[in-house]
């Protein structure tokens, strides 16, 4: 909470606002008969209501119609009127009469001063009644001069550059001089002109209906801190929070520095309540008092739950926010996951993992897995602008049938925020990491499936960037935006002197807009760009000799680019846009099939994927990632009805890569999609169905190389036909072209 005594005398023509209510007459309000005694309200309409928002306007009187208590309801209350779903509003005929008078009000803070309100209550049952606000507006009265003139020019152009809420030629509102004023004032003050006058001079032409409007500023004296106390602490120091200041005594008194000071206190997690306080005196001079209530140092949480594919996992999580005193933050975090694996696997709802396991045991991809990380974090490192983090991590990820990635290691992070909401960080990665997979993870994501190199793969490798970041949000709200933008900038090298086995470049460009449309609608637009390449050293770093298909096929695929999901191209499943190669257990080829004879162990790449005995769901589609990405999203939000919004959007994306000549080039595809979103306290919950129109792929398929013992892997000499809607027709194929997604927060 920023607590702060401004002399800011705002002058609103107060006088003019009585005359026009009193010259305006009695109200009165026609009814038809109704009910004696407490009629419910079953329908309230408004009418004439055309220049502002019937929502909003409706939010500023207290007569409601009965309603449902929550859009999820709606369904039940279609059915019940029950006390437990459905609120019951009894109509209340003193509220109705002022409700007359505060539509009149609103109406005239936004220009309207000669509005006309009237009511009609129509009964409809024995104690139901239909209640009618009809307005009629009138003409607005409109500002014909917006002046703004300074005593002393501290103000230049620029600073006053977009603070004109309240504009020439459109209706006169009180609430719009308000937001200029302060926008004005904001800038003095961050000026250090926190006592400056800003006094408003209004000419009324009531026969014309318009008004002239001149704001006076008169800075007076730039004011600086004199000195700073600090109240209610106990057990954080007050060198601690004093650290944490943006200001210091001396300095200029400036808005941008008590609002960045107020926010580095709660974001320290130490306080529950921080004012910045400041006794009123008519003097350049100021006391701070910086005003605190402590919350408690520390919190541990811990949980459990299973989902389809990594079983049973607990976690536990545990933060000291005062760590050896000066806001210094311990966090430690601990999960393990694939508890009760061998017993689940496959059965109920749980996901069968032998089912996609090639040139592989099952085994390795059912045993436990966990992570484990301890963070410490030094806030305002230098400066309140300054934070330094380091970490220590350990790992044992899977992806059922693929792999398994073991590591562990260390982390350093340096963090300045350059502009509010615009840190730039500096991070080195340090970490060991060992990868366990059948042949065809290697295959796919290296390019290299020969028994030397893949022994050299499966050996610890080093994998340790240096990274570069920057962000900037400008919007207006992190979860649900409808104005400005966001951005994030990501540049990474790995090499010899980073002492990463794995060594590369990588760019990573990412950028979104929000417009307003109408009141309530808005239109945003994302792009995201991406660039990786591997360097020539990589393959003698990992052990693997001469890079086989030249310097870009030895990539870190955690280090590739990924297309289609719930935050990228909707119409496909997570990471299924883009080079894919599909993958089949060799006992599953080699099934008795007259229309394949070619097919045996000795001959198995002669085999035929496209015959009628297999099916799409025969098949594992493996995305290769790329080494290019080009995305890029539009979406169009409106509102549908309470707390729902709906959606309509296009995504489009581009992935190549360049890592192995034998396999799919890039892919490209535009998919169209719609969807709602329910606005929760956490965050929108997001529904989304992408319309996939692709038709089918020209995929490789890979089996287990049986003449060599299931040792190795193998490439079909066909290719095969892969299309998500082979074999339906009607509802069905249109129906297998949806891809549904169900997350918290917006794509972007």
């Amino acid at each position: 909470m920023l607590s702060l005594t401004l002399p800011r005398p705002i002058q609103v023509a107060a006088v003019a606002f009585v005359s026009a209510i009193a010259s305006a007459g009695p109200v009165r309000a026609q009814a038809a008969p109704v009910p004696a005694r407490n009629p419910e309200v079953t329908e309230l309409t408004l009418t004439g209501v055309h220049s502002v928002d019937p929502d909003e306007l409706r939010l500023n009187i207290a007569t409601d119609e009965s309603h449902c208590t929550s859009v999820l309801l709606r369904p039940i209350c279609v059915f019940s009127k029950s006390p437990l779903f459905y609120k019951h509003v009894t109509l209340d005929r003193a509220e109705l009469s002022r409700d007359m008078l505060r539509v009149m009000v609103y109406y005239f803070k936004r220009g309207y001063r000669d509005t006309q309100v009237d009511t009609t209550v129509a009964a409809t049952g024995k104690r139901t009644v239909h209640v009618t606000i009809a307005v009629n507006e009138g003409a607005p009265t409109i500002v014909s001069q917006v002046s703004i003139v300074q005593d002393t020019t501290v103000l230049t152009r620029r600073d006053l550059r977009g603070v004109h809420i309240l504009r020439r030629a459109r209706p006169y509102s009180l609430i719009q001089l308000d937001s200029t004023i302060a926008m004005i004032d904001a800038r003095l003050w961050d000026r250090g002109y926190s006592d400056a006058v800003i006094d408003t001079v209004i000419a009324l032409d009531t026969a014309a209906k318009t008004v002239s409007v001149a704001l006076n500023i008169n800075p007076r004296w730039r004011a600086r801190v004199a000195s700073i106390a600090v109240q209610g602490n106990k057990g954080v120091s007050q060198r601690t929070i004093m650290k944490s200041l943006s200001f210091k005594p001396g300095g200029l008194y400036r808005r941008s520095d008590v609002l960045a000071s107020q926010r580095s206190l709660y974001e320290s997690n130490l306080f529950r309540r921080a004012a910045i306080e400041v006794p009123q005196a008519d003097d350049s001079l100021k006391h701070v008092v910086i005003a605190v209530q402590e919350a408690p140092p520390r919190d541990a949480r811990y949980s459990a739950g299973f989902n389809t594919v990594d079983f049973v996992q607990v976690a536990g999580h545990f933060t000291d926010y005062n760590w050896l005193n000066g806001a210094k933050r311990l966090t430690l975090d601990a999960a393990v996951g694939n508890l009760f694996a061998h017993s689940l696997n496959g059965n109920g709802v749980f996901y069968d993992v032998g089912r996609t396991v090639v040139g592989g045991s099952e085994s390795q991809y059912l045993a436990p897995t966990y992570t484990a990380s301890a963070d410490a974090r030094y806030p305002w490192f230098g400066s309140p602008n300054n934070e330094a983090a380091f970490g220590l991590f350990a790992h044992r990820r899977s992806s059922p049938g693929i792999y398994v990635d073991q590591g562990y290691g260390l982390s350093a992070t340096f963090t300045r925020t350059l502009t509010p909401r615009g840190p730039l960080s500096l991070n080195y990665r340090f970490e060991e990491t060992n990868i366990q997979a059948g042949d065809v993870y290697f295959c796919v994501n290296y390019g290299v499936c020969d028994g030397t190199t893949l022994t050299a793969l499966r050996s610890k490798q080093r994998l340790s960037p240096l990274a570069l970041t920057f962000s900037l949000d400008k919007t207006d709200n992190p979860f649900e935006p409808r104005s400005g933008y966001r951005s994030q900038f990501d540049l990474e090298h790995a090499s010899s002197y980073t002492a990463s086995d794995f060594r590369y470049n990588r760019g990573v460009g990412d950028f979104a807009l929000f417009l307003p449309l109408g009141r309530h609608s808005v239109i945003g637009g994302h792009v995201k760009l991406g660039i990786v390449s591997a360097l020539a050293s990589t393959a003698e770093a990992v052990g693997v000799g001469n890079d086989p298909f030249g310097a870009n096929s030895i990539l870190h695929p955690r280090k590739r680019f990924y297309a289609g999901g719930s935050q990228s191209v909707r119409g496909y499943a997570e990471g299924q846009l883009g080079p894919r190669v599909l993958t089949v257990p060799a006992a599953k080829l080699l099934a008795d099939d007259p229309n394949n004879p070619l097919c045996t162990a000795a001959t198995i790449v002669k085999c035929n994927p496209n015959t009628s005995l297999f099916r799409d769901r025969d098949f594992e589609p493996r995305p290769l990632g790329g080494n290019r990405l080009i995305e890029g999203s539009v979406e169009f939000r409106f509102p549908l009805f309470a707390s729902l919004i709906g959606a309509t959007f296009v995504d489009a994306a581009y992935l190549a890569q360049n890592t192995s000549p034998g396999l799919p080039k890039s892919k490209a595809a535009i998919t169209p999609g719609f969807g709602v979103r329910y606005l929760s306290p956490v965050g929108p919950v997001r529904i989304d169905v992408g319309i996939n129109p692709s038709t089918s792929d020209q995929l490789p398929v890979v089996t287990e190389d049986i003449a060599n013992g299931g040792k190795g892997l193998v490439t079909l000499d066909a290719t095969r036909s892969y299309s998500p809607t082979q074999g339906s027709g009607g509802l069905n194929s249109l129906l297998a072209r949806l891809t549904l997604h169900l997350s918290i927060g917006e794509a972007f």
